[in-house]
């Protein structure tokens, strides 16, 4: 591929990210008409229209959407190796972007990174909550954190912690007014606060297991969140029970303003993985990161 070929590229996919000619123009710092110029001769060097165009907005058509899909994961690559390259030196050096859901990040990644950063001030680290399945390469993430039933078999998938004990939990004063549940299908006639998985659109289920016997079930309520934090804060306002990692009520348990039901099944998680494109060329600074999130029976 020749040098123009390669500007023209990198400036359609800064045009198709920003859907605007003037902050793309900004970022790559030329003029508006030399960027239009630019489009004009990829489009027709390609014999294809990749952009509509209008007096407020610029968005790709259907093939410069096509096109987008492919070229962003390969220009990301490329980065990825050039930034491996630049760390051929005595510090490590980078940023990584990681997605993760809030327990992982306070309780597996935040503690990891306090006591790695302060030797590598070089390191930058970016972390986005966030619950739903995301898109790693097409949103730029260098990895992700999930639980290990949740990544996809063509990821590179490295354990960073045990799996994550569970534990149904309400308030005396809740259970004073309603039975407490007995089987785990009992849960269905009681007010439960829920966790809203933003990829689906759906509800998490709840898990357990006796005796070899596994069950999920679907809870309803009054209230649904998309963060833990607020689940266990109206758990223990009183408005229903919720099912929550056992770090997390573990206190709440202890001072006896919360409550354990069904503590007679199992309640637990595959625990959370570290996962990330198997073409991606790790820079030292991510390796570093990796190692020290591993987990080491």
């Amino acid at each position: 591929m020749q040098r123009e070929e390669m500007a023209d590229l990198t400036a359609f996919l800064v045009v198709a990210e920003e859907r605007s000619f003037t902050k793309a123009a900004a970022k790559l710092g030329m003029t508006q008409s030399a960027l239009s110029q630019l489009m004009r001769r990829l489009e027709k060097r390609l014999g294809l229209r990749l952009l509509t165009r209008t007096t407020r907005s610029v968005a790709p058509t259907e093939v410069g959407e096509r096109l987008l899909q492919t070229l962003a994961p390969a220009l990301a690559n490329l980065d990825a190796s050039l930034a491996a390259l630049s760390e051929l030196r005595d510090k490590p050096a980078g940023t990584i972007r990681i997605t993760s859901v809030e327990h992982a990040a306070k309780t597996i990644i935040w503690p990891a990174l306090k006591k790695l950063l302060p030797d590598y001030p070089d390191i930058n680290v970016e972390i986005s909550l966030d619950y739903g399945l995301v898109d790693i390469v097409a949103e730029r993430y260098d990895a992700g954190v999930r639980l290990g039933e949740q990544v996809a078999q063509d990821m590179i998938a490295v354990r960073i912690a045990p799996d994550v004990p569970m534990a149904v939990v309400g308030t005396p004063a809740y259970l004073a007014k309603h039975s407490a549940p007995a089987v785990p299908q009992d849960l269905m006639q009681h007010r439960c606060i829920n966790l809203r998985v933003p990829t689906s659109g759906g509800l998490t289920t709840w898990g357990f297991e006796k005796d070899g016997r596994k069950l999920k079930v679907r809870t309803a309520g009054p209230l649904v969140f998309n963060t833990l934090d607020l689940i266990l804060e109206a758990a223990a306002d009183g408005f229903g029970l919720a099912y929550l990692p056992m770090d997390q009520v573990q206190v709440y348990l202890d001072g006896g303003l919360l409550t354990r039901v069904l503590g007679d099944w199992r309640t637990e998680l595959s625990g959370y993985h570290l996962y990330y494109p198997s073409r991606r060329q790790p820079t030292a600074a991510f390796a570093l990161l990796v190692d020290a999130l591993r987990y080491r029976v």
